[in-house]
């Protein structure tokens, strides 16, 4: 039975409508961490269960450091005063981030934008007393912070190393059943959704969706990844100057009826859900993004015989780069960095598989199996 999180804040914005929460799961070490994200449709229900998911994909990660936690703003992540917004939530939440509450960015929020505001308020990257106060995790942290700014086949850092960790779990999920290439459907064109399509393209796979918030596009024949995400607009989204004359625009609500072999959820939560769950094509659905399927589209799903990998291993990336970064695991340079994170991902993956095939289980009961939190302690006071 999955334990009831640590801690739950909610705040109200006193200069505009935004509401927002701050989730943490479990603490290991007197420190937790995970993303904040801005949405006009987050709730406290839903930040709560992105903080459970992040307590178990620290697990995944093979942390002895992080549990996890998450934020949320009810909040459109366009609007001018987003920025204002999100400094006014963060310096709410100041007195837990000093605790040992580590919060980044997520859908809707830059990481960019966190850590700038947080030197603003003195605060700088998240850190325990012990952190501070240890040198080498300090000269870690400076490392980690010209690491944000390198980049790996033009992607910065951050914007990247989910994405290809999602494309090492497809490749990890589909070899072990399949042989061969496949096609695949991507929902969402963020960071994550286009590092990984532009990595699958590397990967010989063939991309035949694509859908953001305005639009889908496909084509049978494969779509031109590098053409695409070159050209992609700012906060994620297509650019129809890019697109083919034999690209078929669709209404981006029409992404399970594109007919492909793995499908690939990389934006909000709960798209695949009770009422169109038996609409799925694939045989493999890749959560890139967190808590895309609910409980009881997994039912459907299981019923179907389609294989998943689960949210929290596919899309590690983002907590591990920081995880080997400031505690220093491996070099703190682009490629070391990629490699780990890859390497993790295809082993954790491999686990969950060839778990749920030995029990005849879902994976995804496999994975909660594997890397249930087992660390819960308590804050930096």
């Amino acid at each position: 039975m999955t334990k009831r999180p640590y801690m739950v804040l909610e705040w109200n914005d006193t200069e505009s409508n935004a509401k927002g929460w701050l989730c943490a799961y479990n603490f290991v070490n007197h420190y937790c961490g995970g993303g904040t994200r801005m949405h006009p449709t987050v709730t406290k229900e839903e930040v709560v269960r992105l903080a459970t998911t992040m307590g178990y994909k620290y697990k995944a990660c093979e942390s002895q450091t992080t549990g996890g936690c998450k934020g949320g703003i009810a909040y459109d992540y366009k609007a001018p005063d987003a920025k204002k917004v999100l400094y006014r939530y963060l310096v709410a939440m100041a007195p837990y981030i000093n605790a040992g509450v580590s919060i980044g960015g997520d859908l809707g929020v830059d990481y960019g934008d966190v850590l700038e505001i947080l030197d603003e308020l003195g605060i700088g990257l998240p850190a325990t007393k012990a952190m501070k106060g240890d040198p080498k995790i300090q000269q870690n942290i400076k490392d980690h912070d010209v690491l944000c700014e390198k980049t790996y086949d033009g992607f910065k850092m951050y914007d990247m190393i989910t994405g290809y960790g999602c494309a090492a779990a497809l490749d990890e999920g589909w070899k072990h059943k399949h042989h061969g290439s496949a096609r695949v459907v991507l929902q969402g064109f963020g960071c994550v959704g286009a590092s990984m399509a532009w990595n699958l393209n590397q990967l010989g796979y063939k991309v035949v969706g694509i859908a953001d918030v305005n639009c889908l596009v496909e084509c049978q024949d494969g779509l031109d990844v590098e053409k695409l995400v070159k050209g992609r607009r700012p906060k994620g989204e297509l650019n129809p100057d890019t697109f083919e004359k034999n690209y078929r625009v669709r209404k981006n609500s029409e992404w399970l009826d594109v007919d492909c072999d793995i499908l690939v959820p990389a934006a909000l939560e709960d798209v695949i859900n009770k009422d169109n769950a038996h609409k799925v094509k694939a045989s493999l659905i890749v959560e890139a993004a967190n808590i895309p399927t609910t409980e009881e589209a997994d039912k459907i799903l299981a019923e179907k015989g389609i294989d998943i990998c689960v949210d929290f291993v596919s899309n590690l990336g983002g907590i591990r780069i920081y995880e080997v970064a400031i505690f220093g695991l491996v070099p703190c340079e682009p490629t070391a960095i990629v490699e780990d994170t890859v390497r993790l991902v295809r082993k954790q993956i491999r686990r969950v598989f060839e778990k749920a095939e030995k029990e005849g289980i879902s994976t995804r009961q496999a994975a909660r199996i594997l890397f249930e939190p087992d660390v819960f302690d308590t804050p930096d006071i």
